[in-house]
């Protein structure tokens, strides 16, 4: 594991880096199973798009209320009881889908959903500079891309399971031979039946994934981890001041907000807008197959780049492609703007792991606090699908289909996060 850089990861930290790896790809599952339940919520429970995004804001507003928090119990305490913590909250949010199954409530959904999120937020606000902290700080970067390397694994899991476990038995989905949904022209009666029946479908993967993720935090219990942490206490309030007079960091988390909003906007809406040439859930869900390992594989191949190129400037890049895509899945109709966006997920592969090593270089007694800021980040995913729902909702935009028009609002983030790449690049040039 020696490289012209330094040392990327020591033999100590091998074991505890393997444990904690396998924690990104649990969230990564979490994520990807998840973002194809808009289109599943939408039609068995009748809903707009709009409406059914609220998965959205509910999963990733959960980052938002629980990363400071996550924060502050890791510096009083310690990064493992932070992450025990974030596994028992990720349990008891995937295992309240059986009773919202049992009521029927989409507000239950939700509520199960942002409890699950809880637990997420922990493990990230804690994970990923768990990570930086395994070694030495001139391959942080890199260290922390390569245990990133093993979310899309989780998260391709998770798009399998959706597709060939639930969105292929999905009785509310079933079509005729004209492409139409039947569910739509059924009686109240056989809705009903139908409904009970999906949503039992949905429950039972986020059921078993809480006694997996149950079985993680006995593991986690029971394996001795070391102490990385900044020695001392540190104050908070001084924390948040140097964070806050840190441009880079500053500029970090803005361009963080972006990011994830484009990759949950890329990654929710693929089904709608296959669904819009004319291909089922199911199906649609394939091509998201298809965009996540084209995410892994161009996340190692990133990673192996960064040998060699500025980790700023290899961002810039990257975002300039995933600009390039979306130009084509805005103006490109039929099946050539779907591959356009399936191509997109090869250019978002470093941009979470090298915007947050950008963000937090040097920051080293701050880190749990900036960290946290940029778990918070993640609310971006929250806000801007429900905003991409109300355009499909549109059904046109000028001489376009609304739900092409709607990836304007991915095209806006690439441009944002391009800019933060380029002025890393150009202010901070010691990043690598």
């Amino acid at each position: 594991m020696n490289n012209v850089k330094g040392v990327l990861l020591e033999k100590k930290y091998l074991v505890p880096f393997i444990l904690i790896t396998c924690l990104f790809s649990l969230w990564g599952f979490a994520n990807d199973i998840t973002n194809p339940m808009v289109a599943a919520f939408q039609t068995v429970m009748e809903i707009s798009t709009a409406k059914a995004a609220l998965i959205q804001l509910a999963f990733y507003g959960g980052y938002g209320t629980m990363a400071i928090p996550a924060a502050l119990f890791a510096m009083k305490y310690s990064y493992k009881k932070g992450i025990l913590l974030g596994l028992i909250l990720y349990a008891i949010g995937a295992l309240l889908f059986y009773p919202a199954a049992q009521y029927e409530m989409f507000g239950f959904f939700l509520v199960s959903l942002y409890v699950l999120t809880f637990g997420l937020a922990f493990l990230e606000t804690i994970a990923n500079p768990y990570i930086l902290s395994m070694g030495e700080e001139s391959t942080a970067t890199r260290r922390l891309n390569l245990a990133q390397s093993f979310n899309p694994m989780g998260s391709i899991l998770g798009m399998f399971v959706a597709s060939n476990v639930i969105l292929s038995a999905l009785q509310s989905d079933k079509r005729n031979a004209s492409g139409e949904l039947i569910f739509h022209t059924l009686s109240d009666a056989e809705k009903a039946v139908i409904r009970t029946n999906d949503l039992s479908i949905i429950r039972d993967p986020y059921v078993m994934l809480g006694g997996v993720v149950l079985i993680m935090f006995l593991i986690i219990l029971l394996v001795k981890l070391p102490k990385t942490e900044h020695p001392g206490k540190v104050n908070a309030m001084e924390s948040f001041r140097r964070l806050f007079k840190n441009q880079r960091f500053i500029e970090g988390v803005v361009a963080q907000v972006f990011y994830v909003a484009a990759q949950i906007m890329c990654w929710t809406f693929i089904i709608q807008y296959a669904e819009n040439l004319g291909i089922n859930k199911s199906t649609a869900q394939q091509y998201n197959i298809v965009a996540m390992a084209m995410f892994i594989s161009s996340r190692f191949i990133s990673t192996f780049l960064m040998k060699y190129v500025n980790s700023a400037k290899l961002l810039m890049f990257f975002a300039i492609g995933g600009i390039i895509t979306t130009t084509g899945v805005i103006f490109v109709e039929g099946m050539f703007g779907l591959y356009c966006l399936v191509a997109t997920s090869a250019f978002m592969s470093l941009m979470f792991p090298t915007i947050y090593g950008i963000a937090l270089d040097g920051i080293v007694e701050d880190a749990k606090l900036g960290a946290a800021l940029l778990v918070m980040a993640i609310v971006g995913g929250a806000l801007m699908p429900p905003l991409q729902g109300a355009i499909i909702d549109l059904g046109t935009v000028g001489f376009l289909p609304a739900v092409n028009f709607s990836f304007i609002l991915p095209f806006i983030c690439f441009v944002v996060i391009a800019i933060y790449g380029r002025r890393a690049y150009k202010l901070y040039p010691r990043i690598t």
